[in-house]
């Protein structure tokens, strides 16, 4: 990307994809490296600003991550977050140790309004903290600019070399004047343009697609999700109907979406693209048919969505590029930027088929966050129905069926989850809550309906708020909304006589049910 841009340099803190989102949303584009990176190719790349991030280690310990002296005088600005902060003091001749009392959570900060990084904040401001050690003495040249109660080093800098070491964390919410102090940074003691932004990001990857591909032929595997269909839409407008979209409808959508997919896609739509649509349905039930255990499940869905897509391609015979909605969080997620250990490994086309003659993949938003490719879809002019639909896992509804995945439960998780989603929206709750679905879970109960004893399944809705899909907590749904989706699923779904909430967070659970 030829712009200006700062660069977070990861040691393992949880919130390293939050910062950068917090930079790009100044305007400012941001990437993600290991501290493991090479100071030559931090050099190289001749960022605007450097970010150190948070990490669960203590710096003076031997083994713990760190960074070479040269960093810091390079002449390019640099602003340590927490463990970022004590390491910047401790490689520069500070002293770091335990502290003595424990801050964790809201703390109200003092801070110098003289500094580059306070100068709009209010004098006492509530931040965020998450730390075991502290700063006991500050670096030659650098001055305190910030303090609490416990915490007599809750800010440092060096103004003539412009580092800047912050011992809270700005980029979370709980931090009230947060975003200000990263924008004094990234836009004022870095000197930012603020050049990163949607509209011209959009024009500039079409262009880029066009000389890229000339008159080549390009496959792309749509599964109506916001990534792949961004990609697909942002494709056709750069290079029309030499793009060929394959979708394979697995059975294991929500509701009537394979239809939504067509309708926007398929030859009625506002597309010049070639659409195939692929109705496996029974194909898939059959290779789940007696299967309970869930990585087994989501491996069979994931290499028979392979084998479908691999009998389509050779139809259309040799291509060019082959296209994924590859987004940065699965770039990161998958090891391949900063510290993080690796999460999942993503392959949006779940593998790539081995007879297929391409030059390259094309992945035009792997350089954005979901939030921005939300942004991207809407520049494409994708209707928002689509664009801010509800994530919705690869293996689809098999993993938000607890046991065996038959054709019966698929329709009964989707006629539950329509109505969940319905009232959801109703209550003008959509755009609030981060993720919400109804799933199977493979009890079944006595009830009574109609004077006559049931032994039906039970329906568990799922509804979690969270920043950065890495932690989460469950939502507040009002009780009336939800008295309203159960009698409405246990009426109007056969097959239910009971639903559930469930109230666990991430950590110790996770969002999805398997």
């Amino acid at each position: 990307m030829n712009q200006e841009k700062v660069i977070v340099i990861d040691f393992g803190g949880q919130y390293n994809q939050l910062v950068a989102r917090r930079v790009r949303e100044c305007n400012v584009y941001c990437e993600i490296y290991s501290y493991k990176t090479d100071i030559e190719q931090i050099k190289a790349m001749n960022p605007k600003g450097i970010i150190l991030t948070g990490g669960p280690n203590s710096c003076y310990e031997t083994g713990a991550p760190t960074y070479t002296k040269e960093l810091f005088e390079l002449g390019i600005p640099v602003l340590g977050l927490c463990y970022g902060a004590q390491l910047m003091m401790h490689v520069l001749g500070g002293k770091v140790e335990k502290a003595p009392v424990r801050e964790y959570g809201k703390t109200a900060v003092m801070v110098d309004k003289t500094s580059a990084l306070f100068g709009n904040v209010a004098e006492t401001t509530i931040c965020w903290m998450s730390h075991f050690d502290y700063i006991s003495q500050i670096a030659p040249g650098f001055a305190i600019s910030a303090h609490t109660a416990d915490c007599p080093v809750a800010a440092a800098e060096n103004r003539d070399k412009k580092l800047y070491a912050i011992q809270f964390h700005p980029e979370v919410l709980h931090t009230q004047e947060g975003t200000k102090m990263l924008y004094n940074f990234v836009r004022g003691v870095c000197g930012c343009a603020g050049t990163w932004r949607m509209d011209s990001f959009v024009e500039n990857s079409i262009q880029a697609i066009r000389e890229k591909v000339g008159n080549g032929k390009v496959l792309c595997a749509l599964s109506g999700g916001v990534d792949s269909s961004v990609a697909a839409v942002m494709l056709a407008k750069a290079i029309g109907n030499q793009l060929t979209c394959v979708f394979v409808d697995h059975g294991l959508l929500r509701k009537d979406e394979g239809d939504e997919v067509e309708e926007i896609f398929g030859p009625k739509g506002n597309y010049e693209l070639n659409f195939i649509r692929v109705n496996a349905q029974e194909r898939f039930y059959e290779k789940l048919a007696g299967v309970e255990e869930p990585e087994k499940k989501r491996k069979i869905i994931g290499e028979e969505f392979i084998r479908v897509f691999e009998e389509e391609a050779k139809k259309i015979g040799a291509v060019d590029f082959l296209v994924q909605g590859t987004i940065y969080p699965d770039v990161v997620e998958s090891g391949l930027g900063g510290e993080s250990v690796v999460i999942k490994s993503h392959h949006n086309v779940g593998g790539l088929p081995d007879y297929v003659d391409f030059k390259e993949i094309i992945e035009p938003l792997r350089d954005l966050f979901k939030d921005e490719v939300r942004k991207a879809g809407l520049e494409l002019g994708i209707p928002e129905k689509l664009v801010y639909r509800q994530p919705f896992p690869g293996p689809g509804l098999g993993v938000r069926i607890i046991g065996e995945v038959t054709a019966e439960k698929v329709k009964i998780v989707q006629d539950a989850d329509a109505i969940y989603r319905e009232e959801i929206a109703k209550a003008g709750l959509d755009r609030t809550i981060g993720q919400y679905f109804a799933a199977l879970t493979n009890m079944r109960s006595v009830g009574v309906m109609g004077d006559e004893r049931t032994y039906d399944y039970a329906v568990a809705l799922r509804a979690v708020n969270t920043i950065d899909f890495m932690t989460a907590e469950a939502a507040e749904i009002p009780f009336e909304v939800l008295q309203t989706v159960m009698s409405r699923i246990i009426n109007e779904v056969r097959g239910v006589n009971r639903v559930f909430y469930d109230l666990t967070s991430k950590p110790p659970g996770t969002i999805e049910l398997e």
